[in-house]
């Protein structure tokens, strides 16, 4: 009846956690799902899932997620698996390491940044033999 299981991130697609505008947190955010934040973290934010950073948000520490879309203010070291988008208002100051990377005319992007291709498996099989393939 109560099933207290967590659920997988294939169940949370679609779901996202919010912090709202006025609202501070002093500390550390981890999160399997997407998130958007229109407040202020003070702290590390991590996420299988995807955030999105709102005009009036403010991040200043650490981040490490799927995908970013950033609108408002990072300072600190962000790593993007995938797609980081920088807004037009967004404001980046530190490090970003990201798969790729799209910057918005009007931005300030004041950032070392490393772009690192995704790695994915070429190769369905993993390495195992293939059906039609034969060993002597």
């Amino acid at each position: 009846m109560f099933d207290k299981n967590p659920k997988s991130y294939t169940d949370l697609l679609g779901k996202t956690n919010r912090i709202v505008e006025g609202t501070v947190i002093k500390g550390d955010i981890i999160s399997q799902a997407d998130f958007r934040l229109d407040g202020e973290l003070i702290g590390n934010f991590q996420s299988k899932g995807k955030i999105v950073i709102g005009p009036a948000g403010k991040v200043i520490g650490d981040i490490i997620c799927r995908n970013a879309d950033i609108e408002g203010k990072f300072d600190g070291k962000i790593e993007v698996m995938e797609i980081l988008n920088v807004k037009s208002k967004a404001k980046i100051y530190g490090e970003v390491i990201v798969g790729k990377l799209s910057v918005e005319p009007g931005a300030e992007f004041s950032a070392s940044c490393a772009m690192k291709a995704n790695v994915k498996n070429l190769n369905p099989n993993d390495g195992k033999q293939r059906p039609e393939e034969k060993i002597a």
